[in-house]
């Protein structure tokens, strides 16, 4: 999943004459532990413990045991920045279920709350780096039903459709597939929120993709944000604190002062300095950001989330291996940066 910065009509139009479909991974001028590092302005991070649930059996949790057995020490030291943290789950495109029983059975088991991430809009990411999807619209209802029917009646926040709505505003998404998608994000809704235990909140993107909050307005009602329990910002992306905050305040004060959360899994650095070509994607000199908490201090914001997973790829750029895969060498990276 790309989280993109903005994009002029001349850079997408040349890029999507090279590319022949879709957005490229070019930077389309820019699309989600430890203390934050400093970050432009981003306050101290909140106090106190997390609701969420940790995987015991996450990459992050496997790789820290793994360099145990290898002697490695320090480095496991190190990993448990990100190994002990609760991070959001992504279940398959394929089939959603026997991961998200894994999940909300571990959650409940601890009193906790499970974090997912529905990931699965037919003509995903414009075919870039994460490409794919269901099939078609009749797919995805299905693959959303079995989705909500996996989770029960377990406490959950979901994620909805990182990118999906922003890939409409900016134009990424081909307008042939803009009224089918803005409907199947109001059904998903619809039917995440049949669960009682579940919160829904769909993505907005980050304030240095679509840097007008009020572009965002009309599709995310047409989207069914209202039905939602807030949305989304900043996922996968390194945006501060601070700025994702007044970009969600004033797009709050649009929708009648709906709630958001902020993906801090990668932000405590902020953002890759200068007009980087791809700064999403993969960026060199990142840091962990605030631990993922419902105790922010802030009557707007609902958490702040790890919903990136800290160590997974962005995609085969700067010598990464495939969007989503786990890349040790990255997370150390991280979660040295925030220790430091």
């Amino acid at each position: 999943m790309s989280r993109r910065t903005t994009v002029t009509a001349a850079a997408l139009a040349a890029v999507l004459l090279l590319a022949g479909a879709g957005c490229s991974a070019e930077e389309p001028a820019p699309s989600p532990v430890g203390p934050p590092a400093a970050s432009g302005g981003v306050p101290p991070g909140p106090t106190g413990g997390s609701p969420f649930w940790v995987d015991p059996q996450s990459d992050a949790a496997r790789q820290v045991r793994r360099y145990e057995s290898e002697g490695r020490a320090e480095d496991a030291r190190v990993l448990r920045r990100i190994a002990d943290q609760p991070v959001a789950d992504w279940p398959a495109g394929d089939d959603p279920v026997p991961e998200i029983r894994r999940a909300v059975a571990g959650a409940a088991a601890e009193k906790r709350t499970a974090v997912f991430v529905a990931y699965n809009i037919p003509h995903r990411d414009c075919g870039m780096y994460s490409a794919g999807g269901a099939h078609d619209g009749q797919a995805y209802r299905a693959w959303v039903d079995a989705f909500a029917s996996a989770l029960g009646d377990a406490k959950a926040v979901v994620v909805l459709e990182p990118d999906a709505v922003p890939h409409v505003v900016d134009g990424c998404t081909p307008e042939q597939y803009h009224e089918e998608r803005l409907q199947l994000l109001s059904e998903a809704i619809e039917r995440l929120k049949r669960q009682p235990g579940t919160r829904v909140y769909l993505d907005a993107g980050n304030p240095a993709w679509i840097d007008d909050p009020g572009k965002l307005v009309e599709p995310l009602r047409r989207a069914g944000i209202a039905r939602a329990d807030g949305f989304s910002l900043n996922v996968s992306n390194f945006q501060t604190n601070a700025a994702v905050r007044d970009f969600g305040a004033t797009l709050s004060g649009l929708l009648g002062g709906m709630h958001f959360t902020i993906d801090t899994s990668r932000n405590g650095a902020g953002p890759l300095p200068g007009n980087r070509a791809e700064a999403w994607c993969n960026p060199p000199g990142r840091s962990l950001g605030v631990p993922p908490t419902d105790r922010t201090g802030d009557a707007l914001v609902d958490a702040y989330l790890w919903i990136k997973r800290p160590g997974d790829s962005d995609g085969q750029c700067r010598g990464g291996p495939a969007a989503g895969t786990w890349w040790p060498e990255y997370a150390l990276g991280l979660a040295r940066r925030a220790g430091s």
